[in-house]
C-alpha cells in the first residue's frame, strides 16, 4: 500500500483502556502511528486487578511521543463509573474531541466453579463489562454530536467454554449482547460498533494450569512470535476506521490470521400442529440440521425469519 491510500487517524482522537501492555499498548502503538492522538489509560493493576502503577501508561505514552506522535496518559481505574467520566472529559479537554474508543481493558482471576466467588464475578464485570458500558456511554453524546464515532469492544473466544475461567467467560458472552445491540441503534448516526476477538499471549490469558507457551524449542519460538499482540491490531485499527465496512460485527485475529466470527441459526423443524414433547425428540436430527443456517442481523431480521410461518 503506498503513502496516497494508507489508512491514516489524522484529526482523529482515540481512547484505548488498558493501553499500557499487551494488546492495548499495540493498539495505542498502531493508532498513533497512524496519526491519531491517543489517550493511553491503564490502571497499572495486576493481571488479576489488584494494585496500581502510573509506569505503564506513561511509558507507552513516551513511546508515542519519542516516535513523533502525540498522547497522553491516564492511569485511572474503569472498574468505576465516575473514571470512565473524566477519561472521555480529560480527551476532550486535552485534544477537543473523541473519535474512536478501544474498550480493552480487563482483567482474569482464575477460578473454577464454584470456587468462582460473587468478589471473583463483581471485579471481573467491573472492568470488562461495566468499564466498557460507562466509558461507552461517557462518549456517546460526543459520538452523537458530531455525527461519527467507532467504538471496539474487545470479546473472547473464551465465550465458547472456558471451564477454569467463568467470570472472564460470562463477562465477554456479555459484551456480545451489548456490541450488537448497540450497533442496531448507532449506525443511523455515524457510529459503528464492533467487537474483536484477539488470539494473541497475553497476560489474563495465563493461569497455573495454563501457562503461556514457553520458548524452549525453535517451533515454541516461531509459534510465540506468531501470537504477539502486535498481530492483532491491524483489525482493530481497520475497525477504528473511517473506513470501517461492518457493524454489529465480531472480528478474531492473531497468529496471522483474521476471521469473522457470526451467529448462526438452523431453519430447525416447524410442527404442523400443538407440537409434543415427544415430537421434538422424533424431529431432534431436523432441529439440528445445519445445511441452510441464516446469519439474522438483528432481533428484528431473526423474528421475521423465525416466525414467518405465521405472517
Amino acid at each position: 500500500m503506498n503513502a496516497a491510500t494508507e489508512l491514516r487517524f489524522d484529526g482523529r482522537v482515540a481512547i484505548v483502556t488498558g493501553a499500557g501492555r499487551g494488546l492495548g499498548r499495540a493498539h495505542a502503538l498502531l493508532l498513533a502511528s497512524r496519526g491519531a492522538k491517543v489517550v493511553v489509560n491503564d490502571f497499572g493493576g495486576s493481571k488479576e486487578g489488584v494494585g496500581n502503577d502510573t509506569g505503564p501508561a506513561n511509558d507507552v505514552v513516551a513511546e508515542i511521543v519519542a516516535a513523533g506522535g502525540e498522547a497522553i496518559a491516564d492511569a485511572s481505574d474503569i472498574g468505576i463509573e465516575a473514571n470512565c467520566h473524566a477519561l472521555v472529559e480529560k480527551a476532550v479537554r486535552e485534544f477537543g474531541r473523541v473519535d474512536i474508543l478501544v474498550n480493552n481493558a480487563g482483567i482474569s482471576r482464575w477460578a473454577t466453579f464454584p470456587e468462582a466467588d460473587a468478589d471473583n464475578l463483581e471485579r471481573t464485570l467491573d472492568v470488562h463489562l461495566r468499564g466498557t458500558w460507562h466509558t461507552t456511554r461517557a462518549a456517546w453524546p460526543h459520538f452523537e454530536a458530531q455525527g461519527y464515532g467507532r467504538v471496539i469492544t474487545t470479546v473472547s473466544t473464551g465465550m465458547l467454554g472456558l471451564a477454569d475461567n467463568l467470570a472472564y467467560a460470562t463477562a465477554k458472552g456479555a459484551l456480545i449482547g451489548f456490541t450488537r445491540s448497540l450497533a442496531v441503534s448507532a449506525a443511523p448516526k455515524g457510529i459503528l460498533v464492533n467487537a474483536i476477538a484477539p488470539n494473541a499471549i497475553t497476560r489474563p490469558s495465563e493461569s497455573a494450569v495454563k501457562p503461556n507457551i514457553v520458548t524452549a524449542s525453535p517451533a515454541d519460538a516461531a509459534r510465540a512470535q506468531a501470537m504477539e499482540t502486535g498481530l492483532v491490531s491491524p483489525m482493530v485499527a481497520l475497525l477504528a476506521h473511517e473506513s470501517c465496512p461492518v457493524n454489529g460485527d465480531i472480528l478474531v485475529a492473531g497468529g496471522k490470521r483474521f476471521s469473522r466470527w457470526f451467529l448462526g441459526i438452523t431453519p430447525g423443524w416447524l410442527s404442523d400442529g400443538t407440537p409434543t414433547v415427544e415430537e421434538v425428540s422424533e424431529n431432534w436430527d431436523e432441529i439440528n440440521e445445519q445445511d441452510g443456517y441464516y446469519v439474522p442481523a438483528s432481533l428484528n431480521d431473526w423474528s421475521s425469519r423465525f416466525m414467518a410461518h405465521l405472517i
